[in-house]
């Protein structure tokens, strides 16, 4: 792994949008700002030669122009440039492993453009071994005061998540707020509607299993703000609520297989589609 931050580049808005917010990232971390371009090549290698070098000048020339802006908005900030030729989830997920943190364009609900295509963009957040940020355009975005919001879930180790959002959170200077979603067991049954206590002492319990969590990681990072939260209902539904005012949602993500491959549960991957907000998605055990 190398101390950098790259981002995924395709000439399309979202892509672009990932490389601003990328470079400001570099920058936060001081590192360097890496660049990668795919060129997905067909199944067949008949591929015309005024045709390839056409797509190699494109890949250069807009790897540069990305470059020079990159530095102009950043002086003094290291970009590094890659072209890459294979299929884009190998080579992405392969950067992804290489670098701190990889950003991705997308566009939310509806599927991505460019190489980051609906499944592949999905996969290479189901396999990298490095937390991925997805960024959109937020063209129409009322600038956000919510600092940032992470899901937890107290109930499974999430070291990697706490890491991560403290860390980011003061690079940001922001504020974090964790919010742990929760539903009264079918158990409870009738038992919840004629005492509403019960589920009030439920989710006393948990704020307090959560406040424990988080207390180690307040005093070591005591310069950051971080509230904790407990709430009735679908974790997706309040995240990406939450979401609505956040500048940034972070997410874990856990190992899963399917008889496809790796893929991503419910709660990241309704975050992924609906927050207006960057997402970032990190591997926990």
């Amino acid at each position: 792994m190398t101390a950098q931050v790259t981002v995924g580049l395709d000439g399309s808005e979202e892509s672009l949008a990932a490389v601003g917010w990328a470079a400001t990232e570099a920058v936060l971390r001081e590192v360097p700002l890496r660049l990668v371009h795919v060129e997905e090549w067909p199944n067949t290698p008949e591929v015309p030669l005024p045709y390839a070098r056409t797509m190699a000048e494109r890949a250069e020339g807009l790897l540069r122009d990305e470059a020079d802006r990159a530095r102009n908005d950043h002086p003094g900030l290291e970009v590094l440039t890659v072209r890459a030729r294979g299929r884009a989830t190998e080579e992405l997920t392969a950067a992804a492993n290489e670098a701190d943190l990889t950003v991705l364009g997308s566009r939310g609900l509806g599927g991505v453009r460019g190489f980051i295509v609906g499944s592949v963009s999905l996969a290479v957040i189901g396999s990298a071994r490095q937390p991925v940020v997805l960024v959109r355009p937020d063209h129409d975005r009322v600038p956000p005061e919510g600092g940032i919001v992470v899901g937890i879930d107290i109930h499974h180790p999430c070291e990697a998540l706490l890491a991560f959002s403290f860390n980011e959170a003061a690079r940001r200077g922001l504020p974090l707020r964790f919010l742990h979603s929760w539903t009264l067991p079918a158990s409870y049954g009738y038992a919840a509607i004629v005492d509403p206590g019960i589920g009030e002492e439920l989710g006393d319990h948990l704020l307090g299993g959560l406040y424990d969590l988080l207390e180690p990681w307040r005093k070591r990072y005591a310069g950051v703000e971080a509230e904790a939260t407990s709430v009735v209902g679908s974790p997706a539904y309040r995240l990406v609520e939450a979401a609505q005012t956040a500048e940034l949602v972070i997410v874990g993500r856990r190992s899963r297989r399917g008889p496809l491959g790796p893929h991503l549960g419910h709660v990241a991957h309704s975050v992924i589609h609906h927050s207006p907000a960057p997402v970032a998605v990190v591997p926990l055990k």
